[in-house]
């Protein structure tokens, strides 16, 4: 027996904090609060450039060292997938529920089971209010009754002993709104965690014709797509001064080794696929040649047979059209090989270099070959005098246009989570609606004696749960209503046996 004092002492604080924690995670204003925050940082993603859709070059234009390591380690640079920010939706989340675990039941209450038949304590509290006199019960019903038809409202009788009065209401849904507000804040919240738990972002670098399926994630590494994805063309518009108005791709879907899905997209319209979203990200030459075109010309100083010998060569110059690799044939004798291209050049010890990867100074390598003399020929564009055999080949050639191929960028992304927060915000948008322009408004009217002179009057009620002055127009309308209906009847006074029988 002792010991039972204990166990009591012990639990009751438990069940005291643990019901602390509950109302503390129920109150609307520790939810209002998480919710401000999740608001503050999901706008601050916006205003803060975030990885990985912003270049590393553009990030450390932007911010100073200092700056971008401070924001990388909080995981400002990105925030929708920060551990801190997937727990802060948690919480608000469970804040939500909680609040509406804890109030459901009343709003339940109270829309299953409407408030018919005001009581005396009922009445005197209720605001608006208006008494009207009238002959006798059943003419103040009936005028009620006609007016709330006029205005649209379903009036039904209520009975209660020996007395009737009238109930009308119009869109009792409204009371339940703020649960449809709910719904949609946790679907969202709900697409959000799951977009940060399971989601991905990277980026492709496709060039035209190209094919692939892996993804350059944002940590560095690669993930292999259960597709892939085909770049057919890509290009650039630009306005009437040069500058670029918007770059395009023609992509095409691959699964299976059949092509189910293509389209064009710009900047904003993206391809989407399996909740894969593919958006236009960047476009430029990718410093691989699409087609060298040049015209190939009888090098009349040239003669493989000797010298007093015919040229082997036709007279007139011949156009041809070739890419890297390609082999092209002159005369039956001689053929020219695209051999290879320099984006930038650099000349050294007598050697032909790749300077870098970006386009600066281009050069092309192309070899002249002669069967008859058993020699090659080395022909560059520029002529290149440490190297180049130009002047010497049996043909002389000369570039008359150079197409370079292009490459798309795409920013890829992963959001498993995105039907969620778009169901949500329909939802939202629902329940905001209701919340804002459905009015729940309800109607009472009862005839009973007044107080202080003991006439008999219709007494009529109304509430509103919100937007209540015009409510109270319209409140205004209704009383105007039944008056104007009881006028006739009015102008009629009731004989003294009729005025006994309603008493």
């Amino acid at each position: 027996m002792a010991t039972s004092p204990k166990t009591v002492s012990t639990s009751a604080p438990r069940k005291s904090l643990a019901r602390k924690i509950w109302q503390t995670a129920a109150s609307i204003k520790t939810g209002v609060v998480l919710l401000i925050l999740v608001v503050v940082f999901a706008a601050a993603g916006t205003v803060i450039l975030q990885r990985p859709m912003t270049e590393p070059d553009d990030m450390q234009r932007a911010y100073s060292p200092q700056a971008l390591r401070f924001l990388d380690a909080t995981g400002m640079t990105d925030v929708f997938h920060a551990w801190w920010f997937l727990g802060l939706m948690v919480l608000v989340s469970l804040c939500i529920i909680a609040a509406s675990i804890e109030r459901f039941p009343n709003s339940w209450r109270y829309y299953s089971r409407p408030y018919k038949y005001p009581d005396s304590s009922f009445r005197r509290a209720l605001h608006p209010q208006k008494t009207i006199p009238i002959p006798d019960e059943e003419t103040g019903l009936v005028s009620a009754e006609r007016a709330l038809n006029s205005l649209g409202f379903k009036p039904e009788r209520v009975i209660r002993e020996d007395h009737f009065a009238i109930f009308a209401e119009r869109h009792r849904i409204s009371e339940m709104a703020v649960y449809i507000v709910h719904a949609s804040l946790l679907l969202i919240f709900f697409g959000w965690i799951v977009d940060g738990v399971y989601g991905w972002r990277g980026y492709i670098r496709l060039d035209e014709g190209q094919t692939s399926n892996l993804v350059e994630l944002r940590d560095g590494g690669t993930r292999p797509m259960p597709f892939s994805i085909r770049c057919d063309s890509a290009g650039q518009e630009n306005y009437k001064d040069g500058t670029p108005k918007k770059w395009w791709s023609k992509l095409a879907i691959v699964d299976n080794g059949q092509d189910v899905k293509a389209k064009e997209i710009v900047v904003n319209d993206p391809l989407i696929y399996n909740s894969v979203r593919f958006y236009q990200s960047s476009y430029g030459e990718n410093g691989k040649v699409d087609k060298l075109i040049l015209t190939a010309t009888p090098n009349a100083s040239f003669n493989s047979a000797g010298p007093g010998a015919p040229p082997p060569v036709p007279a007139q110059p011949k156009l041809i059209a070739f890419t890297v690799g390609d082999t092209a044939d002159l005369d039956a004798d001689t053929t020219v090989r695209f051999a290879e291209f320099f984006t930038d050049y650099a000349v050294r010890d007598g050697q032909v270099y790749k300077r870098s990867n970006e386009m600066g100074s281009p050069a092309a390598h192309l070899v002249v070959t002669s069967k008859a003399s058993g020699k090659s020929f080395d022909v560059w564009f520029p002529p290149l005098e440490e190297v180049a055999d130009n002047s010497k080949a049996p043909y002389l050639l000369e570039p008359k246009d150079l197409k370079l191929g292009h490459f798309t960028g795409l920013q890829v992304s992963h959001e498993p989570g995105q039907w969620g927060v778009w169901t949500g915000v329909v939802l939202l948008g629902v329940g905001l609606a209701f919340v804002f322009y459905v009015i729940h408004m309800r109607f009472w009217a009862v005839p009973v004696r007044d107080e202080k002179t003991g006439q008999l009057v219709l007494w009529v009620g109304g509430s509103a749960n919100r937007n209540r002055d015009a409510f109270e127009q319209r409140f205004d309308v209704l009383i105007s209503a039944i008056d104007k209906d009881l006028k006739p009847v009015s102008s009629i006074a009731p004989s003294e046996p009729i005025a006994a029988a309603v008493r």
